[in-house]
């Protein structure tokens, strides 16, 4: 059996995610302490205890990476599984290089932290927003923002997860002036998410040259596996690629459609690490390859139960 390892990004964060693994596995705890030493957080806090900052951008992405990193030292602690691959979803390409050992754990706490931090600077006081849409065609969707953007609004297609299913990044009042003509031409549902950055578009140009600053002396010359870029759907495992890409990954669309269409060819099954399923349900639309979450002991169970028969 070939497998892939895939990562989730922001919006599959939930109050207590974790909290099954950190009082049930040691590395858990001790990566809990690494993580709040590194973030001058809390961790325990701010992962298990209702709070206002989880859904704050430079908390959200290293608790989310965080919790990948734990459900993959665990899966190799409990069944040493090899990838073809790994990719990831907007943030989830982060974890996805920490696992092929192209930057180590803490380092990737620091990056996913410092990333959200540029992030929240480039959309301060621009009232940045993303909103998903469920029932228009990708072109339809292209179409309709090329002409928003000609009538002076700033909106892009940012997330493409799945046939009839796409993000769209930019201005709040932009994005909310589009919902009736998008719903007028049959889209199912347009709904505003509780986000303050408007990812993968050019209003995060500005923080760019900052992010290639901060991950350059990160990068491991030469990476264990190989990883699916979200900007062009191809592999990369070099230092210098992951520069041009990760950096490109800010401002161009997420294309996690058309990457899981590119590689299913190359493995019989997906191993989703990371809480709440949000790739196992994007994957059902996507492919007839099965895919194995790891977020909780029973989960975690199923999945090693599943794979160790299928072997």
């Amino acid at each position: 059996m070939k497998y892939a390892f895939i990562f989730p990004g922001q919006g599959s964060q939930a109050i207590g995610m974790g909290k099954d693994f950190y009082e049930n596995f040691e590395v858990a705890k001790e990566m809990f302490e690494i993580a709040s030493d590194i973030l001058k957080t809390d961790c325990r806090k701010l992962l298990f205890e209702e709070n206002d900052l989880l859904n704050l951008t430079q908390y959200t992405q290293p608790a989310i990476f965080l919790v990948s990193q734990i459900a993959h030292t665990i899966l190799q602690q409990e069944s040493p599984l090899l990838a073809e691959f790994s990719l990831g979803h907007s943030l989830g390409e982060i974890s996805a290089l920490c696992v092929a050992l192209g930057v180590g754990f803490e380092d990737g706490l620091r990056l996913t932290q410092k990333r959200g931090e540029l992030m929240a600077k480039a959309c301060e006081e621009k009232d940045a927003g993303m909103m998903v849409v469920v029932g228009l065609t990708d072109a339809e969707l292209e179409k309709q923002c090329d002409q928003a953007r000609k009538a002076g609004k700033s909106v892009w297609c940012a997330n493409y997860n799945g046939e009839g299913q796409v993000v769209l990044a930019g201005i709040k009042s932009d994005l909310t002036s589009m919902q009736e003509s998008l719903k007028t031409l049959g889209a199912k549902r347009t709904l505003l998410l509780p986000m303050s950055v408007a990812s993968h578009c050019p209003l995060l140009e500005p923080m760019r040259k900052d992010f290639v600053a901060l991950l350059q002396p990160m990068l491991k010359p030469k990476f264990a596996l190989p990883i699916i870029s979200n900007a062009t759907t191809k592999p990369y495992d070099t230092d210098t690629q992951a520069l041009e890409l990760l950096s490109l990954q800010l401002v161009s669309p997420v294309f996690y459609k058309q990457s899981i269409l590119a590689v299913d060819d190359m493995v019989d099954a997906y191993i989703e690490l990371g809480h709440n399923n949000v790739l196992k349900g994007l994957n059902k639309r996507l492919t007839q390859k099965p895919t194995f979450t790891i977020s909780n002991i029973q989960t975690l169970q199923e999945s090693i139960a599943h794979i160790q028969k299928e072997q």
